[in-house]
């Protein structure tokens, strides 16, 4: 990491694939188990996609790709990219429906990697297996990657949050993806009602022992028609302060394996379409607090990483060379 406090994506991407790689998102109109009726009809709590569905692209995944990728190669000078399947729960259809979907994003000159956006839940070992057996049969190496929506490691708070899953069921699918060798990106919003310092710490520990590639980090946004919206209009919704995300985002940090890559420290999302984002700060705002802060107390993440791998034998001084 050298100077940096974390582990940037970007310097993820460049040593894994040796120059500048960027996303280009693909959004298709599906739908989730969540809200579909399987599990339940309002989606989760906080889930504002349902409303947004009208405005998700009905173009063909290569017109997707190669409008947004030239403007992407020009501005940020990327020369390979990663074709995200951004929208919805993408392996949450049948295998026929997503594999041209796959084969047409792999056909784009320069596209080294598929990232799914998906739910634990939506994720089998079939799935997995024909998915990797797909890729490797279009002949060019593009790899393959697992975006799942975690967003807590509290059970309590996943169940308020009708998220319609548990934590065995995200451990499951790490497990499955990593039998094939799919890397995995998580998924966390790390001031979830309910939710408190100790959370962020052991969701820390956990991705960490189950050596996921990436997280991603969110801060609780409210679209103005998602399910607590009106709760949030009643004053019944707790937000902690800014302040406070920060020191969750910096022990998260500080406890999560340096090898993890940190796509984000925070999301962002439209103004006019929420009731809350971001404390009616800039993300970059945000982010340049967190910084500031960790620079201040002299932090890096990993600099509590030290809990795996028979913590107690290594502090006894059993089982030493």
């Amino acid at each position: 990491m050298s100077e940096e406090r974390y582990f940037r994506y970007s310097s993820y991407l460049k040593g894994k694939y040796g120059t500048k790689t960027y996303k280009l998102t693909v959004n298709l109109p599906l739908s989730c188990p969540n809200r579909d009726g399987l599990y339940g009809n309002g989606g989760c709590m906080f889930c504002g996609e349902d409303v947004q569905a009208e405005a998700v692209s009905a173009q063909r995944v290569r017109e997707q790709l190669l409008q947004s990728k030239d403007s992407i190669a020009r501005r940020y000078g990327a020369e390979k990219f990663i074709a995200y399947f951004q929208s919805f729960s993408n392996t949450y259809m049948p295998s026929t429906r997503l594999k041209p979907l796959i084969e047409e994003a792999c056909a784009v000159d320069d596209v080294v990697e598929i990232s799914l956006g998906t739910r634990p839940d939506c994720v089998s070992d079939r799935c997995a297996e024909e998915l990797v057996h797909l890729l490797q049969s279009l002949g060019d190496e593009v790899n393959l990657t697992f975006e799942f929506g975690l967003q807590t490691i509290n059970h309590r708070t996943l169940k308020r949050q009708r998220r319609g899953h548990t934590l065995a069921e995200f451990i499951d699918a790490v497990l499955t993806a990593g039998k094939y060798g799919i890397e995995v990106c998580t998924h966390l919003i790390l001031n979830l009602p309910g939710d408190d310092l100790s959370d962020c710490v052991e969701a820390a520990k956990i991705l960490s022992a189950l050596k996921v590639d990436t997280v991603k980090l969110h801060a609780l946004f409210i679209h103005r028609r998602a399910p607590m919206a009106e709760s949030f209009r009643r004053g019944e919704v707790d937000i902690i302060p800014v302040e406070e995300y920060v020191q969750r985002v910096i022990a998260f940090l500080r406890h999560l394996s340096p090898d993890i890559a940190v796509q984000r420290l925070l999301g962002r999302a439209p103004k006019e379409d929420t009731l809350f984002v971001n404390w009616g700060l800039h993300w970059r705002e945000i982010h340049q607090m967190i910084v500031d802060e960790m620079l201040r107390m002299d932090a890096r993440q990993g600099d509590e990483f030290g809990y795996l791998d028979g913590k107690a034998l290594r502090k006894a001084g059993y089982w030493q060379d």
